[in-house]
């Protein structure tokens, strides 16, 4: 199944809802994506995909086709790397046990973050970030809300800064898979890997050259190359990777709550011409709501 490079589509391969770190429910979020005319969406939650089958509905309901999505943590040279799994068969087996393992490693790097900040004295720590996330594994922005709430930060931008955000107490990196690893995890169900944001990592040009070839070779076949937060200078050098390595194009808002104009559902920078969108690949798009 091939999605037209159509200028009226409007095609978003990344964003979340409550089943991971957004805020929006599935359904919530599909009805946002169709008031803003957006065509096709990828619900790419952290390392599950309990999402998928509200958000199918909801996208049957309005009018938006719904690409299986997933954005899986693993480890590129000890640094925490995301790959956007897209297209991909959502029943298989091998794959549903990996996130399986995957959902165990969430658990526990939620303990060990509880754990490093139990200097701060908040009593039920972990439980109280848990019933920010819904129940479910909670991650590092649920732990920042409780922060705010207990009055430890004013906001969790200073929670981030203080306590949650690179090279503090509370980010812990240690219990995700390899990047070759995770990968396979994707190809094996049919899908397509994506590498994620790439500019969001902080590596040096030379840096992020070796990662995507060191992606291409372990099997991934898309990069980010349109995503929130970047810089024309941004697109043009990703551009560039894409092209230099042989991979597709995907683009993705990074969507995760209402009232972040930079970061919106749909709000996308145009993808410089020349290079193949990862949706002219796509084969497992299921109860498609829209022509394509």
């Amino acid at each position: 199944m091939t999605i037209p490079q159509d200028p009226a589509l409007c095609i978003d391969l990344h964003c979340h809802s409550t089943a991971s770190d957004g805020t929006l429910t599935p359904t919530e979020l599909l009805a946002r994506a169709g008031k803003r005319e957006v065509t096709h969406l990828a619900l790419t939650d952290h390392d599950t995909i309990n999402g998928l089958e509200e958000a199918q509905v909801a996208a049957n309901a309005n009018n938006v086709v719904l690409i299986p999505g997933i954005e899986l943590s693993c480890l590129w040279r000890s640094r925490t790397i995301h790959i956007v799994g897209l297209d991909f068969d959502a029943e298989d087996k091998a794959f549903r046990a990996a996130l399986a393992q995957q959902h165990k490693n969430r658990w526990a790097r939620a303990a060990m973050i509880a754990d490093r900040l139990g200097k701060l004295a908040i009593p039920d720590l972990l439980e109280r970030a848990t019933t920010e996330a819904g129940g479910d594994v909670p991650g590092r922005p649920h732990f920042a809300r409780v922060l705010v709430e207990k009055g430890i930060v004013k906001n969790p931008a200073q929670a981030f800064k203080r306590y949650l955000g690179a090279g503090k107490a509370g980010d812990v990196k240690a219990f995700w898979p390899e990047l070759a690893e995770v990968v396979q995890w994707i190809n094996s169900a049919g899908g397509v890997a994506v590498l994620a944001h790439p500019r969001k990592y902080q590596l040096t040009a030379t840096k992020l050259r070796e990662l995507t070839a060191d992606f291409r070779r372990a099997g991934g076949r898309a990069i980010e190359v349109s995503t929130s937060g970047q810089s024309s200078g941004d697109l043009g050098f990703l551009a560039e990777l894409c092209t230099r390595e042989k991979l597709l194009a995907s683009q993705g808002s990074d969507f995760h709550f209402p009232g972040a104009p930079w970061c919106e559902l749909g709000r996308i920078m145009k993808m410089p011409d020349g290079l193949e969108p990862v949706w002219h690949h796509f084969k497992q798009v299921p109860g498609a709501a829209a022509p394509v």
